[in-house]
């Protein structure tokens, strides 16, 4: 299934590389890696997904994108791992990059951390200036532990994404010599009747 919404993708891709705004990035968006699931591709389009979705602002999918285009990952994979990261977990990331930053920089954590700020949907613009400033204020253990968890998440996604890929193709491996080895003895066990 994955394979063929893969290659409906690039399908689609390839219909739309004569729209004007991809025009210009059409050759860096064509080559075959980009689009392919492979074990390399796949493992470096989450590494990148996960270090750009830490990255604040509307950048996130933009950092994930070019890192995917300059590392030969999945393009649309490291789009979508970014995804990771939204009004819901963000908090807790950074939080998460705060107690890392801290550990960093025991200088810089003497300050007291604050609870974050209310969020009103309805006042989008308040509640995210509100936000910025609760997060500039904690200062230097965030801006450092923030970088340092996305390089964490990045590698780590890379490494446990191989080493599933590679748990998967064993196990498959042993279950069709599992099926190889019952299909010989039944094919021996017929011929011995």
């Amino acid at each position: 299934m994955a394979r063929r919404w893969a290659k409906a993708l690039v399908r689609r891709f390839e219909a739309m590389q004569d729209s004007r705004w991809l025009r210009p990035f059409a050759k860096y968006l064509a080559h075959p890696a980009l689009w392919s699931l492979s074990r390399r591709s796949v493992a470096i389009a989450v590494g990148a997904g996960l270090f750009g979705g830490l990255i604040p602002g509307p950048f996130q999918m933009l950092v994930a994108g070019i890192l995917a285009v300059l590392l030969r990952g999945n393009f649309p994979i490291a789009l979508v791992v970014t995804l990771y990261s939204n009004p819901l977990t963000i908090v807790p990331l950074y939080l998460l990059a705060y107690k890392l930053g801290s550990v960093v920089t025991p200088a810089h954590a003497a300050q007291a951390l604050t609870a974050p700020p209310d969020f009103d949907w309805l006042h989008l613009g308040q509640s995210v200036a509100a936000l910025v400033r609760w997060a500039w204020q904690l200062g230097t253990p965030l801006f450092v532990g923030v970088p340092l968890l996305a390089v964490v998440l990045g590698i780590g996604g890379f490494a446990l994404t191989r080493l599933l890929w590679s748990l998967h193709l064993r196990w498959a491996l042993r279950a069709r010599r599992a099926a190889r080895r019952r299909r010989e003895r039944l094919r021996l066990a017929r011929r011995a009747d």
